[in-house]
């Protein structure tokens, strides 16, 4: 007989298996209502933030009636996303520290188009005495970025910080005049140059126009709100044949669209003195040029093309006279520029409403001696040791006047204004910066000083 052996009892086993499933499926559960549960607070946290910066970023209109509220508050949501970049803790501490002035009274100046001619010149004198500085800049591609990148680098090694942002970039504005209580603003960004405008009339009316009125704004609604200076031009005497040009000469003339956007800009800024109470002073310059220039200006590309050995156009009037300019030396205009600032009364609005009269005023700032374009050729000729390829042709009809003359008797009067550069001096350390640095060769640095003296005395004295 055969005893067969019973199976064994699983029925222990499967009873636990089926426990432990069924605690794992409890588990799974009460883990997953709890991550819902989180998400869900989570979720309603984000929403509630949102809504409580959108409420201070977008006050109800019945609230905002004269726009100061709303301007201060545009940028108070995106500034919280900017993290450590533009907006975060370091950068805030770099804008702090460039416009810290550095001596007892000293201004805190916000200069546009700092990375520009006049701007890093005037950033760095106004640096170098001893006031706060912070440039703004677009580095647009009007002319070689590179070289407005190298003027930021020199600047730099001074510890004047440049933001790079357009004027017309409201939140960025309203963002540096809530970090810094600026006492002053040197306005000098633009767009430049009187033929580009007949290839790019919009780029005009965008900075000349909407970018100034744009700055305006902003500095309307600070508290305190700044004096400022602010750059307008020769060029909107236009048409004016009355010479030296005068301030009290008419300027509703003019010849091209930048002269046109320039002489908007006057009676933009005569409007928001006459409503706002903000303290307002524009500079008309007269062809400015020196170390650092911008190479669309003519004695910055006959450099160039002399040494290329490529021909350069010399232009006669219609009549066959020559055209002549008022070249004013760079440090002139700096020393203008100053003095403007330093002459400059307070703004007396508070919140975008005025409170009192505001100071008005506009000034020539030019070299007083203007020197036709041949002669200027002629002074390159000697500078760069080179005989120019010269191609004389007829003025085209592209917006440029045949002759400008500065009478600066006003702004020598009120802020002690003196230019003191004659054009071979002022030509000579131009070209010495120019060999320097596009690293021209030898033939420019050893010749140059010798035809410089040379020059000087054969050179006849220029009108004062």
């Amino acid at each position: 007989m055969v005893i067969m052996a019973s199976p064994p009892d699983t029925s222990k086993t499967i009873k636990l298996e089926r426990y432990n499933s069924y605690l794992r499926r409890v588990n799974s559960t009460k883990l997953l209502n709890a991550s819902s549960k989180l998400l869900f607070r989570a979720t309603l946290l984000v929403a509630l933030v949102l809504i409580f910066f959108f409420t201070l970023n977008y006050p109800p209109l019945s609230s905002d009636r004269n726009g100061a509220h709303h301007l201060h508050k545009t940028n108070f949501l995106s500034s919280a996303f900017y993290g450590g970049g533009v907006g975060g803790t370091a950068w805030e501490k770099q804008v702090r520290h460039s416009s810290t002035p550095k001596r007892p009274n000293g201004m805190s100046v916000l200069v546009t188009g700092a990375a520009g001619f006049i701007g890093s010149h005037c950033s760095l004198a106004l640096k170098k005495r001893g006031d706060g500085v912070l440039g703004l800049d677009n580095f647009n591609s009007y002319y070689d970025p590179s070289l407005k990148r190298a003027r930021q680098a020199m600047l730099k090694k001074h510890e004047i910080f440049i933001v790079e942002a357009d004027l017309n970039d409201g939140p960025m504005l309203t963002k540096l005049f809530d970090v810094v209580p600026f006492t002053h603003v040197l306005h000098l960004a633009a767009q430049a140059g009187v033929r580009y405008a007949m290839q790019n009339p919009q780029s005009y009316v965008a900075s000349n126009i909407a970018g100034f009125v744009n700055l305006l704004e902003i500095s309307k609604a600070a508290n305190p709100q700044p004096s400022i200076v602010w750059a307008s031009s020769s060029s909107v005497y236009g048409l004016n044949t009355e010479n030296p040009f005068s301030e009290l000469h008419r300027t509703d003339q003019p010849a091209s669209l930048y002269a046109a956007t320039k002489k908007a800009g006057e009676e933009i800024a005569h409007t928001y003195n006459h409503i706002y109470g903000l303290s307002l002073t524009g500079l008309r310059f007269f062809t400015v040029y020196g170390p650092w220039g911008r190479p669309d200006m003519a004695y910055f590309f006959f450099t160039k093309d002399i040494l290329q050995g490529k021909t350069i156009d010399v232009y006669k009037t219609v009549d066959d006279k020559e055209v002549a300019r008022d070249f004013t030396y760079i440090d002139d205009i700096v020393k203008g520029c100053l003095g403007a600032l330093d002459t400059a009364g307070k703004s007396t609005g508070s919140g975008g409403k005025k409170k009192g009269p505001a100071q008005l005023r506009i000034y020539n700032l030019g070299n007083t001696s203007p020197v036709p374009v041949g002669r200027l050729v002629s002074i390159l000729e000697g500078l760069l040791s080179t005989k120019a390829k010269k191609h004389v042709i007829k003025m085209p009809r592209n917006g440029d006047v045949p002759y400008t003359h500065a009478n600066v008797s006003l702004a020598l009067h009120d802020f002690g204004y003196k230019p003191t550069t004659d054009l071979a001096s002022g030509l000579r350390k131009f070209v010495k910066w120019y060999v320097s640095y596009y690293g021209i060769e030898s033939r420019v640095k050893k010749e140059s000083d010798n035809n410089y003296k040379k020059m000087m005395s054969q050179q006849p004295e220029e009108s004062a």
